[in-house]
């Protein structure tokens, strides 16, 4: 069963790997806000569109203070194609593994479409504080105006 987390709750701690073949961990983001969102697949129309608007923004994001980490169940293969293809800035993580963060948080849950129903990512956004704290969540996204509206949030969180 899945916990819930919302707004105050602490983030759970996580280990993801990198395009790069490192990893990333919670401790990584300690001491700085972060936002990470979670997006269904690499050179997919929406999340290509979310990717960008997050890479354009990246530079207000830095002066902010605030980190930015994309995940999706895609391979370190698939990311580093798609940070080249598109020049993306913001950092990837692949969370390919059964029960990993998605799993905990329940971003990774059953999905329909024309009829059918499959598991897939939901397209989420959290807004952490430099602790680890969960401040802000954006459930069930919809990209356009999205990265905009997370920037505003970190800056007045």
């Amino acid at each position: 069963m899945t916990k819930s987390y919302g707004e105050g709750d602490a983030f759970p701690d996580f280990s993801m790997e990198t395009p790069e073949g490192g990893t990333v961990t919670k401790a990584d983001l300690a001491g700085k806000k972060a936002v990470i969102f979670f997006y269904p697949k690499d050179n997919t129309p929406g999340c290509t569109t979310e990717a960008k608007d997050f890479t354009a923004l990246k530079p207000e994001f830095d002066k902010a203070g605030v980190a930015l980490l994309g995940v999706s169940k895609d391979s370190a293969r698939k990311h580093q194609n798609f940070i080249a293809k598109h020049d993306l800035t913001v950092d990837l993580a692949t969370d390919a593994e059964e029960g990993g963060l998605s799993d905990e948080l329940g971003v990774w849950a059953e999905k329909k479409m024309y009829g059918k129903t499959f598991m897939g990512m939901v397209r989420t956004t959290y807004l952490l504080g430099e602790d680890g704290t969960i401040l802000r969540t954006w459930p069930k996204v919809k990209v356009k105006g999205h990265a905009e509206e997370v920037l505003e949030a970190a800056r007045s969180a």
